[in-house]
């Protein structure tokens, strides 16, 4: 079953939350941003290399849906081999206090030596 796709974010339709957490939420989702976001483009490749663990099928549909929420840019770049860069949009761009709050928390609460 797919999950639901809102088709708006008006706060009439429900939690601000959940609407982003809809949109950025996901296992890897901020683990993609971080990384566009300290590099500012990556190329597919590069992001694998990141994460090996992450498999090119589900990176390939985290990609799509943050491209197809105006997160993320795609180009493509017309040579052989095609190469193709991801970079965030300036939508996207408007997260990085998200991200680092998300990072600054997890920093002081998860990751403190005991």
């Amino acid at each position: 079953m797919a999950r639901k796709r809102y088709k708006n974010y008006h706060p009439n339709s429900g939690c601000s939350v959940e609407a982003c957490l809809e949109i950025i939420g996901g296992k890897w989702k901020g683990v993609i941003l971080y990384h566009l976001m300290t590099a500012e483009v990556l190329r597919f490749g590069e992001l694998r290399k990141l994460k090996p663990e992450l498999s090119p099928r589900i990176l390939t549909a985290q990609l799509r849906e943050l491209e197809s929420d105006g997160i993320v840019v795609r180009t493509v770049f017309p040579v052989v081999p095609p190469r193709v860069e991801y970079s965030l949009s300036e939508l996207g761009k408007t997260l990085e206090p998200v991200i680092r709050g998300l990072q600054k928390w997890a920093d002081t609460h998860l990751l403190r030596s005991s």
